[in-house]
């Protein structure tokens, strides 16, 4: 199961009691996935999901609103990319009513479509909260993945998404979202407007805005554990990174030892300089630190280091001979 279809499962476990809250509920996903469907018979209005779990939900709503059912169709048609779509149906009896109720139809000279959010519908804070759920259930995407227990693989990142053809509808729950201090970001995409979140308290925000608490729980756990192993990643890295650093500077140190042996031998050396040589060829894979605690000789590490410099620098002297 995915992240996102977790979330909206999780959503719906809540039924919804207030008239008001369903109103706008029905509204935001009037605008997310709704269609309509004009014929001989009059209008009737849709719901067109990937979601087969929606139509109960809605259903419960329609119900308890307007005392009828609505029903479920799906066909080949419906099978797009591999993802299977549902038709959720409205009654004729009651779909022109449900979408003037809902904001998504209005009078003028006769009936026209309204693009926009009626802010009738959404006149206090559980009215906006209810239509971005609506919203969030009919046409947000997530592509966040929580890793597996123990799995070091590399996961994507933090990113949801509301897709629409309708700027308007979008531009308006952008608006929407800032109310509820929810930054997000509108931009086009191959034809169709694209609403975004990228920052994970964002997002956070929003599924507790949602009603999907486990969900937020979820993501801040995966939050936790990939910052854990980026630290561990960073400290293994730097560690592996000072192993490196160490074996190359002793590499060098005994390679200049050696050709100082074969040149004019060791003896030839100052005293000072024979011990760390001696020293160094005994414990080549030491690290610094390491040749300080094995040996007798009174020094500091930055006394060390320069001996080793001067043997380095007598190594290049008799490479030029």
């Amino acid at each position: 199961m995915s992240f996102s279809k977790d979330s909206k499962f999780e959503i719906m476990e809540s039924p919804i009691e207030d008239a008001d809250c369903g109103i706008a509920l029905l509204s935001g996903l009037f605008h997310a996935c709704g269609q309509l469907t004009k014929n001989n018979e009059g209008l009737r209005a849709d719901l067109v999901t990937d979601l087969k779990e929606i139509f109960d939900y809605a259903n419960a709503i329609v119900k308890k609103l307007y005392g009828d059912s609505l029903t479920l169709e799906i066909s080949d048609d419906y099978i797009i990319n591999k993802t299977t779509y549902y038709r959720i149906m409205f009654p004729l009896s009651i779909s022109e009513r449900v979408l003037i109720d809902c904001g998504i139809l209005e009078f003028g000279e006769g009936l026209s479509i309204k693009r926009n959010i009626d802010r009738n519908i959404i006149q206090d804070e559980e009215g906006k909260r209810h239509f971005v759920i609506g919203a969030y259930l009919g046409c947000s995407t997530s592509s966040i993945k929580l890793s597996e227990l123990g799995s070091q693989t590399a996961t994507t990142g933090y990113h949801l998404e509301f897709a629409s053809h309708t700027y308007e509808f979008l531009k308006d729950l952008q608006e929407l979202l800032s109310e509820f201090g929810i930054v997000s970001k509108l931009v086009e995409r191959k034809k169709v407007f694209v609403l975004y979140l990228k920052d994970s308290e964002a997002i956070k925000d929003l599924l507790a805005l949602v009603g999907a608490g486990q969900s937020v729980l979820n993501l801040s756990n995966e939050m936790a554990n990939r910052g854990l192993r980026n630290t561990v990643n960073r400290q293994v890295n730097c560690i592996n990174a000072n192993i490196n650093k160490t074996i190359e500077a002793s590499m060098k140190q005994v390679e200049a030892i050696n050709l100082i042996n074969r040149k004019i031998g060791l003896d030839s050396l100052p005293e000072d300089l024979q011990e760390v040589a001696v020293l160094r060829l005994a414990n080549q894979q030491e690290s610094m630190e390491e040749l300080l605690k094995l040996s007798t000789i009174r020094l500091t590490k930055s006394g060390l280091n320069h001996r080793f410099r001067r043997l380095i620098k007598i190594a290049d002297i008799l490479k030029e001979k």
